[in-house]
């Protein structure tokens, strides 16, 4: 993702493509406010299909924004996630984004 210069607006490729997409931008949101989420509790929040949430977690990793974490308990596997200081930084740049357009005025 490109930087806007100072004094730019800022143009809809300023947006990070792969946070921007409605359902990995749910995902991020819900593991900026928590250290690490457990598979089975993000699925449950954002109601999504087990394919549905492992296409987009993949494309999350790919990036390097989400780490992912698998555990053993009684022989069952627990996954859990959370995002990488590149996905932090990555999400609060375009959250800073997002606000620089929701502030612009109306040229009249």
């Amino acid at each position: 993702m490109a930087k806007s210069p100072p004094g730019r607006p800022i143009r809809p490729d300023d947006l990070d493509s792969v946070i921007h997409e409605r359902v990995r931008l749910s995902i991020v949101s819900v593991l900026a406010g928590r250290r690490k989420v457990k598979y089975l509790e993000l699925r449950s929040i954002l109601e999504l299909t087990d394919g549905n949430l492992a296409g987009h977690i993949r494309v999350l990793e790919k990036a390097g924004y989400v780490e992912i974490e698998k555990t053993f308990v009684d022989k069952k596997t627990r996954t859990s996630y959370r995002l990488t200081q590149r996905g932090r930084r990555a999400f609060q740049r375009h959250v800073e984004r997002l606000a620089a357009l929701l502030s612009l005025k109306a040229k009249r």
